[in-house]
């Protein structure tokens, strides 16, 4: 099982647990359930997890409340875990620039 470690700004805001805090416990649940089903058998692929290139990854999770939520994450090899870096409510049909080089430089970040 790999570890999970999530993204903290520089200083110390823990940006990932609280988008996922800030969600309805049913969705909460899902997001949750997801996310160890990736770090039991990362890696693993559509339609519960898809490469973004370079690295990235995107957790794809069907909300209760039919909303579709996205971590992005990546994996250290050095520290061996899922490093997840962004979490938002996806509202268009294609992940969003915006999304994924705010995953990028927090990745940059980590290292």
């Amino acid at each position: 099982m790999l570890q999970v470690v999530f993204y903290q700004t520089p200083v110390g805001g823990d940006v990932v647990r609280d988008f996922i805090r800030e969600q309805p416990k049913p969705d909460q649940k899902v997001i949750g359930e997801d996310l160890k089903v990736v770090q039991l058998g990362f890696p693993i692929g559509p339609p519960l997890c898809k490469s973004l290139g370079s690295g990235l990854w995107e957790l794809r999770s069907s909300l209760p409340s039919k909303r579709e939520a996205r971590l992005l994450f990546f994996f250290s090899a050095e520290s061996q875990a899922l490093v997840i870096v962004s979490g938002f409510i996806k509202k268009t049909r294609a992940t969003p620039v915006a999304e994924i080089r705010l995953a990028e430089q927090r990745r940059k970040q980590f290292r």
